[in-house]
Order: structure tokens, then C-alpha cells, then sequence
């Protein structure tokens, strides 16, 4: 039909022709099918997630409520644990409980449903106890990460909930045991009701004797506010019974695991603290001149891994135990470490049911899972103290781990103050010969190391790099201990006659980042092997360059003992300084003349240019490396810098830097 026949006649057709052309057939017929499958499958999509979520409720319990009614449970101990000791904490407490009639148990927040919490009155005499560590900068740990959040944003009602918190921190750090005080804090403020006063525990003095001296006052108040006395039970109690495997397949034994078993042989992302990534080292490389130390640079190859890092992450690297150690423990208990063994929870109902991997060997567990260099708890030498059977070893294995003044003095001076692990004493008390079972049950397990990330990965994708000192000291008693980690990292030579070396890791993210925007300028001070993350900085900041963005000042201030010693990576920063990557590099060595020079010596020699990108050019600050000394002097030199060319009172300036802090332009990455 024509266009003016259409135009004139629009009600009048030829009869041969169809009402629709096989185009508008063809689109009607799409635009249906399209309707259809928004409408339907749209829909199927959209609840995968909840009935993946009923799954996993269904495999494992998330009623903390349900699990105490069924096992008689009557108080709950949650831990925060980033390195294993508020666990410990919260294990010795649920095991205190039945000296009182009690019956507790220990649980992990991120196992369980938190908001049940105010179901917690429906048990009689029931009480909840927190241990809660502080990780970073006053972050919560990553198991108490989703409780924390929900605590800020709900709005609960925990009347009639009782509760007591014990906080874990270290006071060198600036929020000195925040977790534990918010946590005690928030409860408060939803109505629940405080039993006993927060405890505070400081790892930068003795954090044992804290615990003590906090759980010997708190279990007497326990006791009177629910009317019930002591049963008087010291004696020792179980928590696993060892079964010996004699039969067993060998692929059904763990060799080092930290979860699924052969997930070394059988790689599979994502990785994570529960699956890590075995990376072979492809670089090894000592980084000082001379001296006594040994300072080394490691590179670990993630390539096909999947794995992603930012600048300012952590590797977490799992190291194993020296051989030497391990071997000497089975000669002095006179066992076969080669038996195969289960350690196997007498609780049924408990979510943990063995205390490492199972089953494995004595060598696996006293080399992969088991503490064996730090020096034992008082709560581990408690235990022990039966199987002395020499009175005078025993009754001073017993003093040690009592709360007596003399005890306290004892365990302070011959255990702590001695760096006695538990081989050193073992072999300083020649009748002690516990059960090495019981041993393994006790000791804690061997934690995951951190270490700042020393590269870019918008410069090396593939590989990830650690800057580390070899830690090795000898002790009192003239033994020579050697850190655990570093030294099995010293050892991790790229090619090891033919083979690869390779480390177990994982990344822990972190809030040390560069700022958004590149314009900003950058003040990094960092002495000893606190450059690594700033070496990722650097690297990531001349890329930048390189792309033709926009960089602002990167201003370094470093410190080492001697120049012709242990200037860390000089050649790569006077390169960076040479291409003007950074805009100046200050470096003090503060052994090499007759009076000491430190970094914040040198920030206030140049307190003019440093004021200036601070006060008026927005630049963020990043510290990295001691909380204990440096951080803190190095924070007196920014007050008082801020004093004198601000015109501030020491107070204002105090404040200055805090509103830097909260605003996320004064940044710390510390250690003690």
C-alpha cells in the first residue's frame, strides 16, 4: 500500500495483506519473550540467597540460646581474638564455672546469631562474658568484626541481660582496649546489667597477671550476686580424650592443614586465615651492609592465585616450629611424635571439637599448631603441676601458678622475666613429665604472623613483598631463643635443591591507605623496617606519576642505626629521590655520630615545611614501625611543632592531632 493511500485511508486494507508483517511478529514476539523472562527468572534469582542462608542454619546451630538449654549451660564466655588469647581467656573462664556449680561454654560471636543475646534472661542465673581484644587502631578482631557492627546499628533491648566484659589491649597503642570498653559501654546503654566492673588488660605489661588479678575478684561477686558458693573443685579437668590411630590412612592425616584437609596439595581460592595460599618465595635477599642482625626482603609469588592487595595491607604468613625444639620436647617426654593421634572434645555438643586439626601426628601438631617458644600461662603450669613428682618442683610449679603476691613474683621472675618456653622448663624440672597428650591439649596454638606490605601492587600484581628483621636473643639462662617466624622465613631460599619454597598467607586488609586523592600531600615517618609499607607508597604514588596524574609532595623521614649498615633499600630510595618520586628524603642514622638522631628529630628540624603541608597543604600523616617509643615521640614532635608555629596550648594541640586522627590525615601502623 502506498504512503498517501495510508495517509487518506487509514480504515480501509487490502484483504491479501496481513494485519502484522513478520517484522512486528518477529518484534512483539521478542519484546513477550523478553517481558517473560524479566518477570519470571527475575524473580527465581531473587531468593537464592535466602534459601542458601536457610542451608548453611541448618548445618550448623546459631542459637547460643538453644545450644546452653539442650547442654544445661547457664553462662556463655564470647571472645574477640585476632591472636589467640582472648580465646584462651574465654576458654579458662567457661572451665572455671563448674568450680562454682556452674556449666559454661565458650563461644565464638561470628558462629552465632548476637541478637539472641536478649533471649539470654530465659536461662536462670544466666551471665554473659566478653573477651574482647583491640586490634590495629581500635578495630575490632575479625571474628567480633559483624558483632561490633550490629551492636552500633541496633537498637536491641537486653533488659534483664547480665553481663561483664574483659578487655585485652596493649596501653602503647592510642586506643588503648577500645573493643573491650565499647563493648561494655554499648551493653549498658541497650539495658543490659553490669555484674562486675570491665576488666583491662595491657600486653605492654603483663597481660597474665591482669587476667588473674581481674578473674580472682570477679568469680567471688559472681557467686554472691547468685547467692551460690565454691565447690572447692581444684582439681584438673579434661577438656579433650586422646585417642590413638594405628590403622589409619595416611591421606586421611592432617600434615599442617590449617582447615581442609590436603588443601596444600589441592589449591583452591578464595584465600583467607582458614585457607591459605602456599606462595614460593622467588626472592630472598639479606638488606643490611654489615653488623650483627640480619635484616632480609622476601618476595612471594601470588601469580594465578587471584589474590588482591592495596598498599598498607598485611600478609599473614603461618610459620611452623624449629625441629630442634619439636624433637627435643618428644626426647625429654620420651614419646614416639610419630604417632598418629586424635584430641577428641568429651563436650558433643561443642562447636570446637578438637583442640588443632585431627587427626595428626605429635610432630605435626608440636611443629604446625602448637606454641612451643613463648612462655607458658599460668593456667597451663596449673595443670601441669600434678605430673611433678618431686615435692619442692611441684609446690613452686603450683606457687607459680596461684594469685599469691609470692607467686605472682615467682612466675614473673622465673618464667616471663627468664623467656622460659616450655622445653626450658621441662628440662629446668627434671621430675616433670606430663602425659604429652595433655601437654598438647594445654598449650595454645601457633598464630599467624603480620607484616606490613613492603610493595604496589599497581607496580607488582603478582608478587608481594616483606621487610623483616631475624629476631634471636639469648635469655637469663643463657639459652639463645630465635623468633619463631623470621627465622623459618631466613630460611626460605627460593630454590631449595630444586625444590620451591613456599609460605602459607593470606592478606588482612587495613586502614593505612594512601589518600584518594594523589594531589594530597604525603608526610611518611618510618624508621628500621617500618619503611616496608612506605616502600609500597613510594612505588604507587611514582606510578601515578607515570600515568600523568597530578602527585603532591611525598615527603619520607627514616631512620636507621648506620648508614654503611642498615640503610634499608638506599640504593631504590635515593632513585625514587634522584627522579623526584620523592620530594625529599630524610634520613637519620643515629649511631653515627656522638649524639643519638632520631626521626622526630629531624621532623622538627624541618618543623616549617611540615607545618606547612600540614596546617595549609592537607597532608596526611603515616607512622610505621615501634608504638612503644618512637610512635609516641614522634607524636610529642607533631604537638609540638603544632604548639609553636600554630600558636597552640599543648592541650589545643593534643586536640589538632586527634581531629587529624578522626579525620583519617594522621594514621598508624604499629607494633610493640
Amino acid at each position: 500500500m502506498s504512503a498517501a493511500n495510508s495517509a487518506n485511508t487509514p480504515e480501509l486494507m487490502d484483504e491479501d495483506e496481513p494485519f502484522f508483517s513478520n517484522l512486528d511478529i518477529f518484534l512483539f514476539s521478542l519484546i513477550a519473550g523478553l517481558l517473560v523472562y524479566w518477570l519470571i527468572f527475575r524473580k527465581k534469582v531473587e531468593p537464592i540467597p535466602e534459601f542458601k542462608k536457610l542451608d548453611a542454619q541448618t548445618t550448623k546451630e546459631t542459637s547460643f540460646i538453644d545450644k546452653m538449654k539442650k547442654t544445661g549451660k547457664n553462662i556463655v564466655v564470647f571472645y574477640g581474638s585476632q591472636t589467640g588469647t582472648a580465646e584462651e581467656f574465654s576458654n579458662r573462664l567457661s572451665k572455671d564455672a563448674h568450680r562454682y556449680g556452674m556449666k559454661g561454654m565458650s563461644a565464638d560471636p561470628e558462629e552465632y546469631d548476637m541478637s539472641e543475646l536478649s533471649r539470654l534472661p530465659e536461662i536462670e542465673n544466666s551471665l554473659a562474658i566478653f573477651c574482647m581484644a583491640t586490634y590495629g587502631e581500635g578495630d575490632p578482631t575479625d571474628n567480633s568484626q559483624d558483632f561490633y557492627d550490629w551492636l552500633q546499628e541496633g537498637d536491641a533491648d537486653f533488659t534483664g541481660v547480665k553481663y561483664t566484659v574483659f578487655a585485652l589491649g596493649n596501653k602503647t597503642y592510642e586506643h588503648y582496649n577500645a573493643m573491650g570498653k565499647y563493648v561494655d559501654k554499648r551493653l549498658a546503654e541497650l539495658g543490659a546489667q553490669r555484674i562486675f566492673d570491665l576488666g583491662m588488660g595491657d600486653d605492654d605489661g603483663n597481660l597474665e597477671e591482669d587476667f588473674v588479678s581481674w578473674r580472682e575478684q570477679f568469680w567471688p561477686a559472681v557467686c554472691e550476686h547468685f547467692g551460690v558458693e565454691a565447690t572447692g573443685e581444684e582439681s584438673s579437668i579434661r577438656q579433650y580424650e586422646l585417642k590413638v590411630h594405628s590403622d589409619l590412612n595416611m591421606n586421611k592425616i592432617y600434615t599442617g592443614e590449617v582447615g581442609r584437609l590436603k588443601s596444600f596439595e589441592n589449591q583452591k581460592p578464595p584465600f583467607d586465615s582458614k585457607n591459605p595460599f602456599l606462595a614460593p618465595v622467588s626472592v630472598n635477599r639479606k638488606l643490611d651492609k654489615a653488623g650483627d642482625r640480619h635484616l632480609m626482603h622476601l618476595e612471594l609469588d601470588v601469580t594465578c592465585s587471584k589474590i588482591r592487595y592495596d598498599s598498607g595491607d598485611h600478609v599473614a604468613v603461618y610459620p611452623i616450629n624449629d625441629s630442634v625444639i619439636v624433637n627435643r620436647i618428644g626426647e625429654v617426654l620420651g614419646v614416639d611424635l610419630d604417632t598418629v593421634i586424635s584430641l577428641n572434645n568429651l563436650d558433643e555438643e561443642s562447636n570446637k571439637k578438637h583442640p588443632f586439626p585431627c587427626p595428626s601426628t605429635y610432630r605435626t601438631a608440636l611443629t604446625h599448631y602448637l606454641d612451643i617458644t613463648n612462655p607458658p600461662r599460668t593456667n597451663v603450669l596449673y595443670e601441669l603441676a600434678q605430673y611433678a613428682t618431686e615435692p619442692k618442683e611441684q609446690e613452686n610449679v603450683r606457687k607459680m601458678a596461684s594469685s599469691s603476691p609470692e607467686g605472682k613474683a615467682l612466675y614473673q621472675s622465673w618464667v616471663l622475666d627468664s623467656c622460659r618456653n616450655i622445653l626450658a622448663i621441662l628440662e629446668d624440672l627434671p621430675s616433670l613429665r606430663p602425659p604429652i597428650d595433655h601437654l598438647c591439649e594445654l598449650l595454645p596454638r601457633l598464630q599467624a604472623r603480620y607484616y606490613s606490605i613492603a610493595s604496589s601492587s599497581k607496580v607488582h600484581p603478582n608478587s608481594i613483598h616483606i621487610c623483616a628483621v631475624v629476631v634471636e636473643y639469648e635469655t637469663k639462662t643463657g639459652r639463645v631463643n630465635k623468633g619463631v617466624a623470621t627465622n623459618w622465613l631466613k630460611s626460605k631460599m627460593p630454590t631449595d635443591n630444586g625444590h620451591k619454597a613456599s609460605v602459607p598467607m593470606y592478606i588482612r586488609k587495613s586502614q593505612f591507605r594512601l589518600p584518594f586523592k594523589s594531589t594530597n600531600p604525603v608526610i611518611m615517618v618510618g624508621p628500621g623496617t617500618g619503611i616496608a609499607p612506605f616502600m609500597g607508597f613510594v612505588q604507587e604514588r611514582g606510578w601515578l606519576k607515570e600515568q600523568g596524574k597530578e602527585v603532591g609532595e611525598t615527603v619520607l623521614y627514616y631512620g636507621c642505626r648506620h648508614k654503611n649498615e642498615d640503610f634499608l633499600y638506599q640504593e631504590e630510595l635515593e632513585e625514587f629521590e634522584k627522579t623526584g618520586v620523592l620530594t625529599a628524603l630524610n634520613v637519620a642514622f643515629s649511631r653515627d655520630q656522638a649524639e643519638k638522631v632520631y626521626v622526630q628529630h629531624l621532623l622538627k628540624k624541618s618543623k616549617e615545611a611540615v607545618w606547612r603541608l600540614v596546617h595549609t597543604d592537607n597532608a596526611h600523616i603515616y607512622i610505621c614501625g615501634d608504638a612503644r617509643n618512637m610512635a609516641r615521640d614522634v607524636q610529642n614532635a607533631f604537638y609540638e611543632i603544632a604548639e609553636e608555629l600554630g600558636g597552640l596550648s599543648r592541650a589545643q594541640a593534643v586536640d589538632y592531632i586527634k581531629k587529624l586522627m578522626t579525620k583519617g590525615r594522621y594514621s598508624q601502623d604499629v607494633w610493640s
